[in-house]
């Protein structure tokens, strides 16, 4: 599989709030890298995530691949999130996706401005 097609099909399965479609994607020790939950592994992000959140929409802008590592890639987009209690923010947000071998996102690095949230 491309790793345009795991980048999209990860912000599909984000959108409609998957946990299995999500973590499929990852290898068994990936790590998240976040501005609110901090270095996590990928099954305790998306639970947590999942768990406080409502509804999500996504605009992905690009996928950017990295030239001179090809298991190496970054993705913009815009982040719609409504939360359990209603509470809704958004904001632009770049993730950047280090792949293995195997072709599964080993580590994902999270970027966004936190102001908002």
């Amino acid at each position: 599989m491309a790793i345009t097609d795991i980048v999209k099909g990860y912000f599909q399965g984000l959108e409609a709030g998957s946990y299995e479609q999500v973590i499929q994607l990852f290898h068994k020790d990936a790590i998240i890298h976040s501005p609110l939950y901090g270095k996590i592994n990928a099954q305790s992000f998306y639970k947590e995530l999942f768990s406080a959140t409502n509804k999500s929409k996504i605009t992905l802008k690009n996928i950017f691949i990295n030239i001179n590592n090809p298991k190496s890639a970054a993705a913009q987009f815009l982040y719609d999130w409504t939360l359990l209690d209603g509470t809704s923010t958004y904001f632009e947000c770049i993730d950047i996706f280090d792949f293995s071998e195997e072709m599964k996102i080993l580590e994902l690095k999270i970027i966004y401005d936190t102001y908002r949230v």
